[in-house]
C-alpha cells in the first residue's frame, strides 16, 4: 500500500479521534521524546512558582531598597536642612563681617586721604625748605669753590717757592719755572700756554708738576707737557716727578704706567 506523507497528515487526526488504541500507541511512542500534559503542567507550575518566588523576592528587595532610599533621603533632607541653617548663619556672619569691613575700609580711606593731604602739605613745605637750602648751598659752594681755587693757586705757588728755596739752598741745584706757548695744541688739544717746573743738577734734567691736588687726567696732562718740553728742547728728561698733598688713588697706577714718580711732600723727593 502506497501511503504518502500527505495522506498521513490528512488522515491521522481523524484516526486519532476514532481509534483510541492508535491514539494510545502514538502517545506511548511519543512519551519517550515529549513530556505528557501532566508533566508539562507540572513543569509550568514549577516555573510559575519559581517566577512568583523570584518576583516576590525581588519585590521584597525593592521594598527594602526603597525603605533604605527613603531613610537615606530623610537623612539627606535633615542634613540639607542643617546645612542650610549653617549656611544661613554663615552668610549672616559674612554679611556682618562684610559690613564691618566696608565700614573699616571707609574709615581707613578717610584716614588715608587725610594723611595724604598732610603728607602733601609736608612735601610742599619740605620742597620749599629744600629749595631754599639748595639755593644757600649753591651760593656757599660757589664761594667755597672760588676760595678753594684761590687757595690752590696760592698753595701751588707756595710749594714751588719752598721747593726752589730748599733745593737751591741745600742741594745747589737750579730750579726754574718754564712757560712756553704750544702753537700746535700738542698738550691741551688746542694752542695754549704750557707751564712746567724743571730742575737741573750736574747735567741731570728733572721735570716736575707741583699741584694742590691731582687726578688721572692731571697725570696724563703732565706726561704730555713733559714730552712737549723734550721735543721742543731736544732733550730727554731723566725723571718725571709729581708733588701733591692730594693725589687721587686712581691716578697712582696711571703714574706708574707713565714712569712718573709721585710724592706727597717736597721733602720726600730724593735728589741725586
Amino acid at each position: 500500500m502506497d501511503i504518502t506523507v500527505e495522506t498521513i497528515k490528512r488522515e491521522l487526526p481523524r484516526l486519532l479521534r476514532e481509534d483510541p488504541e492508535l491514539r494510545h500507541y502514538l502517545l506511548e511512542i511519543a512519551r519517550g521524546h515529549f513530556a505528557d500534559r501532566v508533566q508539562t503542567d507540572d513543569r509550568f507550575d514549577r516555573v510559575l512558582d519559581e517566577l512568583r518566588r523570584d518576583r516576590e523576592e525581588q519585590a521584597r528587595k525593592w521594598d527594602e531598597q526603597t525603605q533604605l532610599w527613603r531613610e537615606q533621603n530623610r537623612k539627606w533632607d535633615e542634613q540639607n536642612r542643617e546645612q542650610r541653617l549653617n549656611w544661613d548663619e554663615q552668610n549672616r556672619k559674612w554679611e556682618e563681617q562684610n559690613r564691618k569691613w566696608d565700614e573699616q575700609n571707609r574709615e581707613q580711606k578717610l584716614n588715608r586721604d587725610e594723611q595724604n593731604r598732610k603728607w602733601e602739605e609736608s612735601r610742599r613745605e619740605f620742597d620749599r625748605v629744600h629749595e631754599e637750602i639748595m639755593a644757600q648751598a649753591k651760593k656757599h659752594d660757589r664761594s667755597i669753590g672760588a676760595l678753594g681755587a684761590r687757595w690752590g693757586l696760592q698753595s701751588e705757588a707756595a710749594f714751588r717757592n719752598a721747593l726752589a728755596g730748599i733745593l737751591e739752598t741745600s742741594f745747589g741745584v737750579s730750579v726754574r719755572n718754564v712757560c712756553e706757548f704750544d702753537d700746535a695744541g700738542e698738550v691741551f688739544g688746542r694752542p695754549d700756554q704750557v707751564e712746567i717746573d724743571i730742575i737741573v743738577k750736574n747735567g741731570m734734567l728733572l721735570l716736575m708738576e707741583l699741584k694742590s691736588s691731582i687726578d688721572k687726567s692731571g697725570m696724563y696732562i703732565f706726561e704730555r707737557k713733559a714730552r712737549f718740553y723734550e721735543r721742543h728742547h731736544n732733550r730727554k728728561a731723566d725723571r718725571l716727578i709729581v708733588i701733591s698733598p692730594m693725589i687721587d688713588p686712581r691716578a697712582i697706577p696711571v703714574a706708574q704706567a707713565l714712569g712718573i714718580e709721585t710724592y706727597g711732600d717736597s721733602l720726600d723727593v730724593p735728589v741725586e
